[in-house]
């Protein structure tokens, strides 16, 4: 298979998912969907998109396809299917693209490379960061790994969807890695920030006034100033959850466990995460770790304002 790419499908219709696939319409593309809620199809399909009943349907009328689910297991059956079998990638065509952007461990990715290539199917390994709103504008960072030629196929593939196209080299597994890292850093800032907000709290301190000084101030993260604001007004409806957290920061000590490495902050946070999991809010929105803290009723009502 030569030539740019312009057949291409999207599984998974999250909150990044549905923007990327947005973005692909939007850039005049061949854009086929797939997601296990009928709902967020037929929204693509409004949009412009082509539905498809399963993984499998989808892989046969594409040249590439982009995996956008929550992990390795999911990667797995969408490629595989639940059995091993009947998945999307015996249906794929001979020197189709498999673009997986999951958070996964970078062994797994460089396993389904190989696993990939051996069926002859090329794949890039393509963490995605940004969030849902630079998801749906087309930008998005996105951290990628995998032949030249095979970038040169899917050109008008990241055009439309990113920003931001980092190559990290030929070799599949070098774009997880580097997502590894930067979900170390999210969490922990995550983390951190809720910290800071409920101690805040518990001193007295004014939370708007708290969150406007420290976003213009030395102490402040792109984690702290976009999700304070979740916190201040008691939204959790999940863009990114804690059991997300729960599962990245669990892939960046694992791969430090097998390097001896230590990972003193990213050991904190992950407790965090897993304790406000523990307690039920697991399915919330990441900014509901600040719940692991004692005594913190949120929203926080205006100064002046009184509770009932």
């Amino acid at each position: 298979m030569t030539g740019t790419i312009s057949r291409v499908g999207v599984v998974g219709l999250g909150a990044m998912g549905a923007g990327i696939a947005q973005s692909l319409v939007r850039a005049g593309l061949e854009v086929h969907v797939c997601d296990i809620r009928p709902e967020m199809v037929a929204r693509l399909v409004e949009a412009g998109a082509h539905g498809a009943a399963s993984p499998a349907l989808l892989a046969a009328k594409v040249d590439a396809m982009i995996i956008v689910v929550v992990n390795a297991v999911q990667t797995e059956q969408v490629l595989f299917g639940a059995d091993g079998s009947d998945g999307a990638a015996a249906h794929l065509k001979p020197g189709a693209v498999v673009i997986a952007s999951a958070t996964v461990a970078p062994e797994f990715a460089e396993a389904l490379g190989a696993r990939l290539l051996d069926m002859g199917l090329r794949f890039i390994d393509a963490p995605i960061s940004g969030g849902a709103a630079k998801a749906a504008t087309g930008q998005m960072s996105v951290m990628a790994a995998g032949a030249p030629e095979t970038f040169a196929a899917c050109s008008r593939i990241f055009e439309a969807i990113c920003s931001k196209l980092y190559r990290l080299g030929d070799q599949p597994g070098q774009g997880s890695k580097v997502k590894m890292i930067n979900q170390l850093l999210a969490g922990v800032h995550i983390a951190a920030a809720a910290e800071a907000m409920a101690l805040g709290l518990r001193a007295g301190c004014d939370p708007d006034a708290l969150y406007e000084v420290i976003s213009n101030s030395a102490g402040s993260s792109w984690m702290f100033q976009n999700r304070v604001p979740h916190i201040l007004s008691g939204d959790y409806t999940p863009l990114s959850s804690v059991n997300i957290f729960v599962k990245d920061l669990g892939i960046v000590l694992d791969y430090a466990r097998k390097s001896v490495f230590p990972l003193p902050l990213s050991a904190t946070a992950h407790q965090m995460f897993m304790q406000a999991s523990a307690a039920g809010y697991g399915g919330e929105d990441d900014a509901a770790v600040v719940k692991m803290f004692p005594g913190i009723t949120l929203p926080v009502p205006k100064a002046g304002q009184t509770t009932t």
